[in-house]
Formats: structure tokens, sequence, C-alpha cells
């Protein structure tokens, strides 16, 4: 008789993947085809925002907390393994600060702390490593008020500091000219990143505000007439977003050299008409409307990640994401790493003729995993995927993104954690787990520290010397037991093979301990 266990392998293997067809849909099971498909190495985010989302400051601490574990239990389900967390979306905080005033975002009201008590970015960071994946603490540098509505309390820092600051289409913004801004910003990261077991920074697309009704930003005169020092403007207003990059590059190095700098740009830095490197489009530019030179900083190294918004569907005339993906590939170095932003909604309302498909979910994720320098996708937004609109959680769970996935490596790929030892089988309650001891760490945190395990298995038979088929992974764990069979019979396990290896902070792996049974 197959052990549960057993039957989850066969059923991942594909063996019996003609059983599920009547009950998921023919176009959801999981077929023997993309078993090669999905691979072991892969960035599989979702971004999950709370500027515009009244659920949080409608909930008690109690609710916020378990609607926080179902969102990651929702998106583990779905084969995600990182969570982009807005900490910041508008010069606030959802976590203690002393630096700027809670978020009305979570309490209702700027400034007023929760009540219980408690720290929503501490327990989401807890709650993600406890699932196996990362948290990337998303900000917005320079936007400090969502709408004109909003009346900041006359303590705030644009009152104080008036000249620092600029309106533009009702909204207040840091100007990104003062050095004094930049180092603000700089010292809110520095503060996160020191005092939270973060594993990236993130940042979005909003540098010099959007164009709004017609018209492109323009209040920063007194700025340009006192720093402008006879640049052209677009220039200069490129350069000082520019020095902030590089800036929390080095802040975040300089506090924790493996956590990651990712930026989420929008989705074209410039039309071919614009630029003879630019990309076949016709949209808003990066470099021109946003003055966001993203080639450029990945070009000097100052990010880690590039996840560019290609929000559109395929096919769209003035920005086709099918030609933009592939100019993304071509032109981010391979020294960073590539995402794709994928808008849940539209990949899922976009009918896909050339593929005969009702949705582009098909055709976006075989070309994510075609480009060679494309390294996963991130889902805008998750509660899109949580709430399986048109079934894209089932259709992720069960064919795109179905198998356990490790989160690219980073830094020097020689440099590898220490392995686990005394690797053993253990019996409680009825149940069998799998156990070792962790590596000891230093009194310091370092970037080769053992802070996840990975555990493979293989069935009588099969090859145990290989651990690039991600079909292997049961699990990715912070914890040094897994559940290996819920079965009473111990038998159920006999003839199998387990091995654990160790991911340092940049995801890279030891060498396996391995375990017949």
């Amino acid at each position: 008789m197959l052990s549960n266990y057993e039957i989850k392998r066969f059923l991942r293997r594909g063996v019996l993947a003609l059983l599920l067809m009547a009950s998921v849909g023919g176009g959801a099971y999981a077929s023997p085809a993309w078993n090669e498909a999905n691979p072991k190495r892969e960035f599989r985010g979702a971004w999950l925002h709370v500027i515009g989302q009244s659920q949080y400051q409608n909930m008690g601490t109690n609710r916020a907390k378990q609607y926080i574990q179902q969102q990651l239990d929702k998106l583990q389900a779905a084969g995600c393994n990182a969570v982009i967390f807005q900490v910041r979306p508008t010069a606030d905080a959802l976590y203690k600060s002393d630096l700027e005033p809670w978020s009305a975002w979570l309490t209702g009201t700027r400034g007023k702390a929760p009540d219980p008590d408690w720290d929503p970015m501490e327990f989401t960071i807890q709650e993600a490593h406890n699932r196996g994946m990362e948290f990337h603490a998303w900000l917005n540098p320079y936007r400090v008020t969502s709408s004109a509505k909003e009346v900041l309390p006359a303590s705030h820092m644009s009152k104080k500091h008036p000249e620092r600051f600029v309106k533009f289409n009702g909204q207040t913004f840091f100007d990104p000219a003062y050095p004094e801004n930049r180092d603000f910003i700089c010292r809110v990261v520095e503060d996160i990143v020191s005092r939270y077991d973060v594993d990236a920074i993130h940042i979005d697309d909003y540098f010099y505000p959007y164009p709004a009704n017609g018209k492109k930003f323009n209040a920063d005169d007194a700025s340009y007439a006192k720093f402008g020092k006879g640049m052209e403007r677009n220039a200069w207003r490129r350069k000082n977003v520019d020095m902030l990059i590089e800036q929390l590059h080095s802040t975040i190095k300089e506090t924790k050299p493996w956590v990651r700098f990712g930026v989420s740009p929008f989705g074209i830095w410039r039309n071919k008409k614009s630029d003879p490197r630019g990309s076949n489009s016709s949209g808003l530019q990066n470099y021109d409307d946003l003055y966001a030179d993203v080639l450029l900083w990945a070009e000097k190294g100052w990010v880690d990640y590039v996840v560019p918004q290609l929000y559109w569907s395929l096919d769209l005339a003035a920005a086709p994401s099918r030609h933009l993906a592939q100019w993304w590939n071509d032109h981010i170095p391979s020294d960073v790493q590539l995402y794709i932003g994928q808008d849940t909604k539209r990949t899922m309302d976009s009918a896909d003729p050339k593929n005969h498909d009702t949705n582009e979910l098909d055709t976006k994720v075989r070309l994510s995993r075609r480009l060679d320098n494309v390294d996963g996708n991130v889902w805008w937004h998750g509660y899109w995927v949580t709430d399986n609109y048109k079934g894209v959680a089932d259709s992720l769970a069960t064919k795109y993104q179905r198998t356990i996935a490790l989160p690219p490596a980073w830094g020097d790929q020689k440099v590898r954690p220490q392995r686990v030892s005394n690797l053993e089988v253990q019996r409680y309650d009825g149940k069998t787990f799998l156990e070792w001891k962790e590596p000891e760490h230093g009194a310091e945190e370092k970037a080769d520290d053992a802070v996840m395990y990975v555990v493979y298995s293989f069935l009588p038979g099969e090859r145990t010397d290989d651990l690039s088929d991600a079909e292997t992974i049961i699990a990715v764990t912070p914890f040094s037991r897994v559940l290996i069979s819920d079965d009473e019979d111990p038998e159920s396990v006999r003839g199998m093979t387990f091995a654990v290896t160790s991911l340092d902070r940049m995801n890279r792996e030891s060498t396996p301990v391995k375990i017949k049974l």
C-alpha cells in the first residue's frame, strides 16, 4: 500500500495526472511536459500593498495577524517563494519607527499606534520565513501623501522644512534635489536593515511624479535654481535620482552586505523613437518622464535585481509585453537578476488566440522561462492570486508553480554554507520525522550563515546523486525537523532516501547529507 507521501510524489510526477483531469479541468492538471519546465531555481514573488487597502485599518490586531497568515498560506500554496510587503507607502511606517509615524493605512490615522500593540513587519518577516519564503521590504522613496484630501499634522517634516518638499497633482513629495532628503531616506532604510531580518529592500516605480492631466512634473523651479548649476534640467533630475539609488545601495551593503536591493520600474526604459537602444513601444518612458535611468543603475551595479512592470497584454500596440520581456532580457547585465512584473488580472482577462487559450498565463510563464536572463516572475498584485482570480492560483499551484523552487543564489558561488549533521529519523505520536542538527552560527551574523534547509526525497530506485530536479524537493524550512509520513505504519517510507542541504543568506546551497530508510 502506498503511503500518503508516496501518493503525493507520484501525483507530482504525473503518473496519476489523468485521474486529476475530471476534478481540476483539462487545462490545469500537471502534465508530464511541465515536470521538466518547472525549474529548481526561480524567483516567484507577489506584491502585497497596503496603500488604498482598507482591510488592515478595519481589523484589530489579532484579525490582522490572521489575515496576513492566510495571505502567506495562499501564496505558498500557489508556489510563491517571496513576499514583497509594503512597509512604507507614504513616508510612514508599518513597523515600529522613531523616524516616521505609524501608517494611516494600518490604523486609520497617521501617527496612531495599533492597539493592541504589534509590529506588522516583524510579524510578517517571521511568518514568511517560517514558510520558507523570502521577505522583501517594499518602500516608496519620495511620496508623502496619496491625495489632496490628506492633511499632514503640524509636526510633520514638510511643515518644518517646506522648501524640501514639492506638490504636484494634489500630492506632496520629497524633492529629490535635496541631499537632506536623500540622507533621510537612507536613514530610514538603514534603520530597517539594521533592526529587521529582511532579505531585500525593494522600491517601486515612483521617482519624480508621473505626468498628470496632460502635464509633466513642473514643481521644482526653486530647487533647480538652487542646485541646477546650469545642467540641462532633465539630466539634472536624472542625476538627483541616480544619487539616491547609489546612496541606497551603499547604505544597504554597509549595513548588511547580504541584503539585496531591488527596484521595480515602469516597464518601458525608452522608446526606440527616442533612443536607438529603446524598445519597440510608444508609451511613457522611465528615462524621459520619471527621470529614472534604470539601465545605468544596473550597469553600475547599484541594484541587485530589476522587476520591470510589464503589466500589458502580450501584443498591445503601445507596449507589447512579449517584446518588452525580450528587450529587458537583452539589456539588463547578467550579474543583475531580472524578474518580470506580471499583472495578474490583465493576464487572466486577456485571451491568447495564438496559444488557443482564454488567458495569457501560459505564454507569459513560458516566455519568462525561455529567456536566458530572466530569473522569475512577480505577481501584481498578490491579492488577486490569493483570491484565486479566474482560477489563477489553481493554475499556479497545479501547473506553473506546482513544484517548490529555491530563489536564485547571489554573491560568490564558490562560497557554501556548512552542512547539517546528525541526520536521523524519529517517530512521534505515530508520525515519522526527519531531524538534523543545524550548523553553529557565530556571535555576529554572516552572509554564509545557514538560515534555511532544503529537504529532498527519492523513491526506491531513483538516482540520489542529482539534486537538480525540483520534483525531489519536499520542503524549504528554517526548522530542523520535517514531517515525512503521517502513516502509522513506519514501513510506508522504507527504502526511500532523503537528503538535506543548508541555504545561506544569499541562497547558496551546501553539499547534501543523506539517509536511506
